[in-house]
């Protein structure tokens, strides 16, 4: 058996949708770099993996959850679980990326050199703690950490009788079936474990604090299928992206200028889904504007059927304490329960948990800024894949792998061998996610800043980025360009920075749909 490779031009931690993604990409538009993927489980598909909770579906449609590469071609725009996992791991094989993964590796420290231009990755694979080194690194291992959920702490768990179980880290043997079950939690979790878990439960009760905005669609894309029948399939599955990229772009921003309509219309849906005389403002009107927070889909209203039927139901209150056959409310009341689940969140985590270093300094990221939403000011060499907050993840990872095979070939053809965005110190600091959602003001303290002006803008809005990683100047007067050893300089000022008309001209098109469908919130 030959041996691994000590050295890649190119290493990519983790084996989930970005990471293949971006193996792809690198294969295609740099097919010359060597590369491996680092994966610290044993097995392709990231998220859709490890979470093997009853239910688990995606939350964005899969056609641009998918690869515009290899694009979906399921019956259900919203997919299961099992689903997407094969997916992954089907467009792996294809391309024979599934070769270059090496499994139960995980990378504990990255420490860039200045001298030499090279990142050294301290490794554990397979229980043996050993060194790998590269010229640039790409960062597909998502956002959150993968050991543990987010978990509130109650008083009087202890003397619970039942089982007390995280979606994130769901028992392989756990019986359901006739069991009342609580889940205590309002998001996307919450919303499609109900429906799963009341086709065999003596009864479910979803517990939330507060409502969160649902909405229903149907599984199943009445365009895709259309298009389907009328096109080749890979126009098909173009016209089909296309379409839900611009419908989700154009109703985000209509939600952000027009939130009272919005809500309304979500709310009169869910009034439509259930009985008449149901308190709607109770259980699922939220004390904020659609979007402050992710919008949760139930595909074909599979939770309002649930709730139709008697076998399920919402209480919108808080827990007082566990007791030892369920749980005891503020209000008085006491809800039964066999088992307790906690879907209750999320705990962020940048890197992987992986530590980095550059030339002998630890990079603290809440310290750093987000250039265009995918490096970290003064940080060399080094690409973040982070996803949409309000469309499917994939959309911009796709986008930072093309973005970063565009920053290599771009090094090769001018003989440097390190990128650094520099940050400018003028440029006012914001948070880089502009939600409310628990796990995100849980996660302030470690997530970098966003700028308040271009490049270090994070925009939420395919248009604008697929403008400013696809076609705008590599070279922009913030991205520093240097040889081994050689000191990087301070950004260049801001009035230095003016576009390139090439570059005017060939986006111009992007650009104005982009500001078209562009939408702020009010206040």
């Amino acid at each position: 058996m030959a041996t691994a490779p000590s050295h890649y031009d190119v290493i990519i931690v983790g084996a989930g949708l970005s990471g293949i993604d971006a193996a792809y990409r690198l294969q295609t538009e740099c097919p010359r770099k060597s590369y491996a993927i680092l994966e610290a489980r044993g097995a392709i598909g990231g998220t859709w993996d490890l979470f093997r909770y009853p239910g688990i579906r995606s939350d964005s449609d899969m056609y641009t959850l998918g690869f515009p590469f290899r694009p979906w071609t399921g019956d259900k725009a919203i997919a299961d679980g099992g689903s997407i996992r094969s997916y992954v791991e089907d467009t792996a094989r294809e391309f024979g990326i599934d070769h270059r993964i090496r499994f139960d590796t995980r990378v504990v420290r990255a420490s860039w050199s200045t001298d030499s231009a090279i990142w050294t990755l301290d490794i554990e694979e397979s229980g043996r703690r050993t060194t790998l080194t590269c010229r640039f690194l790409y960062m597909g291992s998502g956002y959150y950490d993968y050991a543990a959920g987010f978990t509130p702490e109650w008083q009087d768990v202890d003397a619970f009788q039942g089982k007390v179980v995280h979606p994130q880290h769901w028992p392989a043997d756990l019986e359901t079936a006739g069991q009342r079950i609580v889940v205590i939690g309002s998001g996307a979790t919450a919303v499609t474990l109900v429906p799963a878990l009341a086709e065999t439960a003596a009864h479910v009760t979803m517990l939330q604090r507060s409502p969160t905005y649902i909405v229903s669609r149907p599984s199943q894309d009445g365009f895709a299928q259309a298009v389907q029948k009328a096109l080749p399939p890979s126009l098909a599955g173009r016209a089909t992206r296309w379409k839900s990229i611009l419908l989700g772009i154009a109703t985000y921003s209509f939600a952000r200028r027009k939130p009272a309509t919005v809500k309304a219309a979500i709310l009169r849906n869910v009034a439509a889904q259930l009985p008449e005389g149901y308190e709607i403002a109770r259980d699922f009107e939220p004390r904020y504007a659609p979007w402050d927070q992710r919008i949760c889909l139930v595909p074909d209203a599979d939770l309002f059927h649930a709730l139709k039927s008697g076998r399920a139901e919402i209480v919108t209150d808080t827990i007082t304490r566990f007791t030892p056959t369920g749980l005891a409310l503020a209000s008085g009341r006491e809800i039964a329960a066999d088992i307790v689940v906690t879907a209750t969140g999320l705990v962020l985590k940048l890197f992987g948990g992986v530590e980095l270093v550059v030339d002998g300094r630890a990079v603290d990221p809440a310290e750093r800024m987000a250039y265009k939403g995918m490096m970290l000011s003064d940080v060399p060499n080094l690409v973040l894949a982070f996803g949409y907050t309000n469309a499917s993840w994939t959309l911009k990872c796709d986008l930072s792998a093309r973005y970063a095979c565009r920053l290599l070939n771009h090094m090769d053809r001018e003989g440097v061998t390190t990128c650094t965005p520099r940050r400018d110190w003028a440029v006012a600091r914001e948070p880089m996610l502009g939600f409310t959602s628990g796990y995100v003001t849980r996660a302030t303290a470690i997530l970098p800043q966003q700028g308040a002006t271009a490049p270090w803008r994070v925009h939420q809005n395919y248009l604008l980025d697929l403008a400013a990683l696809s076609a705008a100047p590599l070279d922009d007067g913030v991205m520093a360009f240097t040889r081994p050893g050689e000191a990087v300089a301070d950004a260049a000022p801001a009035e230095r920075l003016k576009p390139a008309v090439a570059f005017a001209i060939g986006v111009g098109v992007v650009g104005g749909l982009a500001l078209l469908f562009r939408g702020r919130p009010k206040g």
